[in-house]
């Protein structure tokens, strides 16, 4: 016989009700009563019959999540982060990539889904300032990462530019002062490479120091093979360079294997620090620095959000900044 929603309520002490607010990620229950509902559906062996539900109620206790590229470390890391806190509130996760292209990415907003998914959670790369009316949807939605514009929605973004200045006053308070640049993306306004650069030359100017761009790299997506092919561009330039900045880890990491092939120590030579804290900073040779943009508190803080919403909550929308941290490795400060 299979069991029902009335056997886990009584394995638990609880109402049918309240095991259907655990099930539904009812956010207004005490974590103590989640818990046991919780370890009784596993007791049990417990499954929902998803398609009464959906017809009953209208959810189906998915949410979606748009990311990029999940071939990016730092997406696929958040993605992992996204799905853990979905999972406490009893929510599955449905991902899409977009590969940071703006026509896929309006197509993601045009497309309808309330019959698919409760909410979204939304990572754009390639939309803009004109973009923010695509925004308006009947589906709850929380953007993440980046801090592109002010948008009618939540959104838990990354604070770019300290997370970035306190990657340069680190290279700097090591006696560093030709800081290479790798991913620039020339021409762009609004997007990641142009906040996080921008923050670079800022914090050049402001410990009284020119801005080198001649030592500013391009690089189209930040993989390892993109930051590679812009550090053989800086070393076949002959410019002299002390340190590099990869805007991100994947960069960094790019540029740590060419550094090692043309025999340039490091930190020795030339140090090196990223962005985002992927977990391959920790394990590579050596060690990169880098800085943490808060990755697990933007997962756990946008899902909350998203949970509040589907759930009614219609206050006043939030922009909230994740706090960054800086950790310092052996690319920049060499083996103890």
């Amino acid at each position: 016989m299979a069991v029902t929603m009335r056997d886990v309520a009584r394995e638990a002490g609880v109402s049918p009700k309240t095991v259907s607010n655990v099930m539904n990620g009812y956010p207004y229950i005490r974590e103590e009563t989640r818990t046991k509902v919780l370890a009784a559906i596993d007791a049990l062996g417990y499954r929902m019959n998803l398609s009464a539900r959906n017809l009953k109620s209208g959810r189906t206790g998915v949410i979606g999540l748009a990311v990029p590229e999940l071939s990016l470390p730092y997406f696929g890391e958040l993605a992992d982060q996204v799905i853990d806190a979905a999972d406490e509130h009893g929510l599955t996760v449905m991902i899409e990539q977009t590969g940071a292209d703006r026509d896929r990415e309006l197509t993601v907003l045009a497309r309808p889904r309330g019959h698919l998914v409760d909410g979204l959670l939304y990572s754009p790369l390639g939309l803009g300032q004109d973009d923010i009316d695509q925004l308006k949807s009947n589906t709850p939605m929380v953007l993440l990462g980046e801090r592109i514009f002010h948008s009618p929605v939540d959104h838990v973004m990354i604070d770019n530019v300290p997370a970035t200045k306190a990657a340069v006053e680190h290279l700097l308070a090591i006696g560093r002062r030709r800081i290479a640049v790798l991913g620039i993306h020339p021409g762009e306004k609004v997007g990641t490479a142009a906040i996080r650069y921008g923050a670079y030359a800022e914090t050049l100017v402001e410990h009284g120091l020119e801005v080198p761009a001649e030592l500013a790299f391009p690089a189209g997506r930040w993989h390892r093979s993109t930051g590679a092919e812009a550090t053989e561009r800086l070393l076949a330039s002959g410019l002299d360079f002390d340190a590099i900045l990869g805007l991100n880890d994947t960069l960094a990491l790019g540029a740590l294997r060419v550094l090692h092939q043309h025999g340039r120590r490091v930190p020795d030579d030339v140090a090196v620090a990223g962005f985002d804290n992927i977990d391959e900073a920790s394990y590579s040779n050596p060690t990169l620095t880098t800085v943490d943009p808060g990755r697990a508190e933007i997962a756990r803080k946008a899902v909350d959000l998203l949970v509040r919403r589907m759930a009614g909550d219609d206050s006043e929308h939030q922009e909230i900044a994740a706090r960054h941290e800086l950790h310092i490795r052996e690319s920049t400060l060499g083996r103890s």
